[in-house]
């Protein structure tokens, strides 16, 4: 029997992976669309959206203290090495100046407070992603959910995607990270030197019903930092959020449409 070339390519990947790799598969396929060896039946828990978005209210930060939890919550769960060397370094969600995040939007009068607060950066799952149209090998797509994700056997290493990125939401693996996780969560798989990654708004989380888990930390310090929700369901969190208060978005102008909003 012929084996086409994709279909050994997809075998091995799996293999590569291993066990690590299913809850991701499982996530991928309980939150609307994925790569085509993807055949799991979804969670009737499983949360869904027309496309899923996040408000971060920036009122709320006060300083660093208030946004690193959040940081190193995300970073645990999924395995994101710490590297000391910059250069190196793995960021699914971080801290910037609004300098960085809104350089389109910024004046030499910025009010100190604005100027020094930081804000929280991360993939913007955007509703028109270049970098899904940049991928030569279909690692990274947009699903039913409006998710845009990331199948890491599939990565090739060839940085399209950070390329095409405008907000520099992705980051490379120059060595093996596995050495530089403090605790690995084994129910999330570990990447290898050579591959992309980046947020994905907790997908493996949507999938058995549960929310992200930066949201689910700042929900439980009831600080109202972060909400998350469906952007086309007026009666979702986030579209009351945005309905009563003026937001903003990174780059707006460039078509993208991100699914990242800003209280400011």
């Amino acid at each position: 029997m012929k084996t086409s070339r994709r279909r050994f390519l997809q075998i091995a990947g799996l293999s590569t992976l291993g066990l690590g790799a299913k809850p991701v598969f499982d996530a991928v396929a309980a939150t609307g669309g994925g790569p085509p060896q993807s055949n799991v039946e979804p969670d009737p828990k499983a949360l869904t959206a027309d496309q899923w978005a996040m408000v971060i209210d920036t009122r709320k930060i006060e300083s660093a203290e208030n946004v690193e939890p959040l940081i190193e919550a995300c970073h645990a769960i999924h395995n994101v090495p710490h590297l000391e060397d910059r250069r190196h370094e793995i960021k699914w969600i971080w801290e910037t100046e609004y300098k960085h995040a809104f350089p389109g939007k910024t004046n030499d009068f910025l009010p100190t407070e604005v100027e020094h607060k930081p804000f929280l950066v991360l993939c913007n799952h955007c509703e028109s992603p270049p970098c899904v149209r940049a991928c030569p090998t279909k690692a990274t797509w947009k699903n039913d959910n409006g998710l845009v994700l990331m199948d890491f056997h599939r990565c090739i290493g060839c940085r399209f995607c950070m390329a095409a990125c405008p907000f520099g939401a992705r980051s490379f693996n120059f060595r093996d990270p596995r050495p530089f996780i403090a605790e690995v969560n084994k129910k999330f798989p570990t990447r290898s030197k050579g591959v992309v990654e980046k947020c994905n708004f907790c997908a493996e989380r949507l999938a058995v019903g549960e929310i992200p888990r930066c949201v689910e930390v700042s929900q439980a310090a009831g600080d109202g930092i972060l909400a998350f929700g469906d952007l086309y369901d007026p009666e979702s969190d986030v579209r009351k959020l945005l309905k009563e208060n003026y937001s903003i978005r990174r780059k707006q102008e460039l078509g993208t449409s991100p699914a990242v909003y800003y209280i400011v």
